[in-house]
């Protein structure tokens, strides 16, 4: 079996600072943080600027960077940053360096590192360890924090206002932060809530090193539409807890969103409009039936099919990008039905799991060693491996996304749809999505609606090569100039139509 594809197949982040990464710790970090204080001096010989980057499965590149510092009093101050998942800042809670060999643990994330300082003083060799997956890393010192910005990446002074917001999603009980920006000319402004993808994302929905969302709203406001973009719950200045959500309870975040601007006197309140991407493409629809609110929405990849048909059409394409054999690809995806059998017919937690650790254990056993060890698993931590690969299955994330079916809410928008798709996505692939997305709507009745495949762009609306995620980093543009034009121009029309009614 083709390892890369395990990692797919059981939806595990290698690395995912605050997105849907397992919590549980590998060790006691209690019982060695107070041994730590002792090396503190021989700290001073590593303190600056570390640098390394995980290669993971798929040809996907991962940057980590560590900064380590000592102060004045001989305490010691570490943090990490997965540059290229837009996650910064997090704690790194135990630090032990003692001849040349240094250890870090990352509570949060249940990650580890263990390195050996080279000779030159200026390298140290290891692997990072998380959630029972391990992989190489060298970190290299480094002078200053490298540079992220992408080349669409806005550059301030803004010819328009950027206001930092929270407000509260009182039935979750939640608190949203984000940030408004809004047109300097006359208002009130038409308006557009963004919709992030699936998994934990900050407001610019950032994803290995581009800003999608500080992108788009950008591009609207600079056209006359103040946009709002919202950290995920539990990200950023938003609370909440993300692992125990599903995509109805996002959709309620939207819709307190939504109550937000409405009470925002620049806001035009008839001219409120969704985008979602991906997930928050599905989400949009939710939205656009339950609240009148809502003027039009743009279904940026959005599904129309369940997400369990989803995932056999993305495993598939995505193996076959990465020059996967046929055998497996049958084989992956004859896994794949059983680990979902699994997952939709047992409701009850504890026996779900006990089920589907029996069959990943069947499979982990079919795997030789080289698979093993050319995949990042080890023996020692096959355990905590499968019971990371469980409990992601069996969230009610999971649950929800692999049954639910977007079609009958679909059939009940009645307000204006743009649905865009790149022709390279693998993720939520055009073809089976849009026909179905356009089904739904004209057996609904919508009158008004607007369904496209664009040439050559990926799930991100990148004008990318083959589509595959592994291309998603090495590509420089964050948003296609079309993607962006096509979204503009419909908003503005739709808007402009709209105003004109009143």
């Amino acid at each position: 079996m083709d390892t890369k594809i395990v990692v797919y197949l059981f939806l595990l982040a290698v690395i995912a600072a605050g997105s849907g990464c397992a919590s549980r710790p590998t060790e006691s970090y209690e019982d060695v943080n107070n041994d730590s204080a002792a090396d503190n001096s021989a700290i001073e010989e590593i303190e600056g600027l570390w640098l390394g980057t995980l290669k993971v499965q798929g040809g996907m590149e991962i940057r980590l960077l560590f900064n380590i510092s000592t102060s004045s009093d001989g305490s010691v101050n570490v943090t990490m940053d997965s540059i290229d998942q837009g996650a910064k800042g997090i704690p790194v809670d135990l630090i032990t360096y003692k001849d040349g060999n240094l250890h870090l643990g990352i509570k949060s994330i249940s990650g580890t590192f263990d390195g050996t300082l080279k000779e030159d003083g200026n390298t140290i060799e290891g692997e990072w360890k998380q959630s029972g997956l391990s992989f190489p890393l060298v970190l290299s010192r480094i002078n200053e924090t490298p540079d992220t910005r992408r080349e669409q990446d806005p550059v301030k002074p803004y010819p328009y206002s950027e206001e930092e917001v929270s407000y509260e999603n009182e039935e979750a009980g939640i608190k949203l932060a984000g940030t408004l920006t809004i047109p300097k000319s006359e208002g009130p402004f038409p308006a557009v809530i963004l919709i992030s993808g699936s998994g934990q994302q900050n407001r610019d929905e950032e994803i290995l090193g581009h800003r999608p969302f500080l992108v788009l709203s950008d591009y609207l406001t600079r056209r006359g539409i103040a946009v709002l973009r919202v950290d995920d719950r539990g990200a950023g200045g938003s609370t909440g807890n993300f692992s125990q959500a599903t995509t109805e309870d996002f959709a309620g975040d939207v819709v307190a969103g939504i109550e937000y601007l409405k009470s925002r006197e620049e806001i035009d309140t008839a001219r409120i409009g969704l985008i979602g991407h991906s997930e928050g493409g599905l989400i949009a629809p939710i939205v656009a039936v339950e609240s009148p609110d809502v003027a039009f929405i743009v279904m940026m990849a959005g599904p129309g099919i369940t997400g369990e048909e989803i995932l056999y059409l993305q495993s598939d394409l995505i193996s076959r990008a990465e020059g996967v054999d046929n055998e497996t690809i049958a084989r992956n995806e004859a896994l794949m039905k059983s680990i979902y059998s699994v997952v939709k017919e047992e409701q009850n937690d504890t026996l779900a799991a006990e089920k589907l650790q029996k069959l990943i254990m069947d499979e982990m056993e079919n795997m030789s060693e080289e698979e093993k060890k050319s995949s990042g698993y080890s023996e020692e931590a096959l355990e905590a491996q499968v019971n990371a690969q469980v409990q992601n299955l069996i969230s009610p994330w999971m649950r929800f996304f692999l049954t639910y079916d977007p079609a009958p809410t679909l059939m009940k928008v009645k307000c204006p749809v743009l649905a865009i798709n790149g022709e390279k996505d693998l993720q939520v692939p055009p073809e089976e999505n849009l026909q179905a997305i356009e089904e739904a709507l004209k057996a609904g009745g919508n009158r008004d609606y607007t369904v496209k495949e664009l040439p050559g762009l990926n799930h991100l609306f990148q004008t990318a090569e083959t589509g595959s995620p592994s291309e998603y980093a090495r590509i420089n543009e964050t948003i296609s100039p079309a993607a962006l034009e096509l979204i503009g121009d419909w908003v503005s029309e739709h808007t402009s139509d709209l105003e004109d009614k009143q």
